[in-house]
């Protein structure tokens, strides 16, 4: 690994100084991308500022907005918060399926984010509960749907000295569930071959589907939305046949390549696969 400098601020100006001041400098939420990244060589930097002594970069509660998650939070604090488990199902479950319990106690939440890995558990149980990124630099703060957030492989609309200060998620309404689910090749600690994270809002009286967002995961250069299947499931009475209706059209949203975890063909039956499943978990969710 090559040498680079380390700074630990306790103060969130003092770190948007550091890294606007250092061109090619790399915010630590977690580390557990980046150490990786810069010990086999495949980023470098001059310095590293490590985000997790910075009191409001640690928040995670609930306020008017929703869900706050700072952008420092650990995966264990938010998918053990009672609030997530509650409210937001679909997250509190990608967040305990990055890595061992080791990573998810160090690794941040939008830290997985940042890294903008197309396989990212966090990022389909996001943008399925319309999370926000709240972007901080010393000229300010932009707001930006996470849907919106990612521009290719690894790559995010953040500029340097530009930081993910938090993640917002608005207040799900009653009557309303999400799910997350992924496929590995293994039972634990590998990485998605295709990911879904599904939410839907049903009218708890006629049982129709009022709002449906569905994120997938491994499946394109970046996390997609399956448009097409959430424009087909709205508008129409919750049942198991405007549910597969649905999954089968949730693969016409993605462009799978075929690598040494799966082929093209096999992800795009998977996402059909997953959908469904994400969009029981949602529909049991809301009896």
């Amino acid at each position: 690994m090559a040498d680079f400098e380390f700074a630990a601020p306790v103060e969130l100006d003092e770190a948007l100084r550091l890294l606007s001041g250092t061109p090619g400098s790399r915010p630590l939420a977690g580390g557990t991308d980046l150490i990786d990244q810069l010990n086999a060589g495949r980023r470098t930097t001059g310095l590293v500022v490590d985000l997790k002594r910075i009191p409001v970069l640690m928040r995670l509660d609930v306020d008017g907005d929703g869900l706050h998650i700072g952008g420092a939070r650990s995966c264990t604090d938010v998918q053990q918060h009672s609030a997530v488990r509650a409210d937001y199902a679909g997250l509190a479950e990608a967040c305990g399926l990055i890595g061992a319990v080791q990573i998810q106690n160090r690794a941040a939440v939008a830290g997985n984010v940042c890294n903008a890995a197309p396989s990212a558990d966090t990022i389909p149980a996001l943008i399925s509960l319309s999370a926000h990124a709240i972007i901080r630099s010393q000229n300010g703060t932009r707001d930006v749907p996470l849907d919106e957030f990612f521009i290719g492989p690894g790559q995010t609309v953040l500029n340097d000295g530009e930081i993910l200060e938090e993640l917002v998620l608005p207040t799900p309404p009653d009557s309303s569930a999400s799910a997350y689910l992924r496929f590995i090749p293994r039972n634990e600690m590998d990485i998605a071959v295709a990911g879904v994270g599904s939410y839907l809002e049903v009218d708890p009286n006629s049982k129709v589907i009022t709002r449906a967002r569905i994120a997938l995961a491994s499946v394109a250069p970046t996390p997609v939305r399956a448009r097409e299947a959430e424009s087909h499931l709205e508008g129409k009475v919750l049942s198991d046949e405007v549910i597969d209706e649905a999954a089968a059209l949730a693969p016409n949203s993605a462009s799978p390549i075929s690598d040494v975890r799966g082929s093209a063909e096999f992800r795009l039956e998977l996402v059909k696969v997953l959908t469904a499943r994400t969009l029981r978990k949602c529909a049991e969710r809301i009896g």
